[in-house]
């Protein structure tokens, strides 16, 4: 491989990683707080992509604002699921709440393949999306430049909300002890449901960002997209927003640079990926950045 090929490789890999990162990072602040892995979050991802190509399509909405219509409708959906379908099962074993998960994921999906049907429809991309670059003998699009960008942007955002805000320090303290938080007189179920909605926006921002970047979209589209965001939280250390960043960063790269190298691989590059979530859970557990958890109960 020389260097123009490795080149583009590395900022195909960066692209496609910011996107993991930022489906990654709604599992981590979800199981952070409550300790479980909100599956449905990867159909959230699709539910942010089909409201911007509907808002596009049939409404004739600009696209920047179709997007930030689509973002702040699928944090609605996300605080709705959380309000219909976690919270009466807050209190109860921690596997109502996985099994609770599993079965919102299973709605959702059935209920796009009912609704707009199973055929993948285009997605309208901006412009600037589109426009291709080239550096010497490296072609780069607008996306791959772009989606690394917005991703930076809206970390910084997040780290601006958990770190510098009232709301993200109520976030911290009931991620550290929901019981003493809730007799500290925070409204658990109030915080709880921003979580849910900035790791909801997060996942339609990724959505909208992945049909940019492929752009076709499908009730189906965000199952594996989501499995390989959980390898990323997992290996960047589930409960860690940097480490759910450079976790999906680490996936992109390992993606990508797997098909560079060995082409032959093409097929098994999602074996590829799933090999590093169980050699993680072996050799590191806790992730890069992750720390052990006290559990809940």
């Amino acid at each position: 491989m020389n260097a123009a090929v490795f080149f583009q490789q590395l900022i195909n890999g960066m692209s496609l990683g910011s996107l993991y990162a930022l489906l990654a990072i709604g599992y981590t602040m979800v199981y952070g707080i409550l300790r479980f892995i909100n599956f449905a979050h990867s159909d959230i991802f699709m539910v942010g992509a089909y409201s911007a190509f509907f808002f596009i399509v049939i409404f004739r909405v600009p696209w920047p604002l179709a997007a930030a219509f689509a973002v702040c409708l699928t944090a609605l959906v996300g605080v709705t699921i959380d309000r219909v379908a976690y919270r009466p099962v807050r209190d109860a074993p921690r596997i109502s709440a996985l099994i609770t998960a599993v079965g919102v994921s299973s709605f959702i999906e059935n209920l796009g393949l009912v609704t707009v049907g199973a055929r993948p429809k285009a997605f309208e991309s901006p412009q600037f999306m589109s426009r291709v670059f080239h550096i010497g003998p490296v072609t780069i699009t607008g996306v791959a430049i772009w989606v690394p960008i917005m991703t930076f942007v809206l970390l910084a955002v997040m780290m601006y909300v958990v770190y510098r805000t009232k709301i993200g320090m109520a976030m911290r303290s009931v991620s550290t002890d929901i019981e003493a938080t809730r007799l500290m007189g925070v409204d658990v179920d109030k915080v709880i449901s921003y979580t849910f909605a900035l790791g909801s926006a997060l996942a339609a921002a990724g959505g909208i960002l992945w049909a940019c970047k492929y752009p076709k979209i499908s009730p189906l589209m965000g199952v594996y997209p989501g499995w390989k965001a959980f390898t990323a939280a997992v290996v960047g250390g589930i409960g860690s927003i940097p480490g759910a960043m450079i976790g999906g960063f680490i996936i992109g790269l390992i993606e990508v640079m797997t098909v560079a190298i060995s082409p032959g691989l093409s097929g098994y590059r999602d074996g590829v990926i799933f090999l590093v979530l169980v050699v993680f859970l072996l050799v590191r557990p806790t992730g890069i950045l992750g720390e052990t958890l006290k559990e809940k109960v």
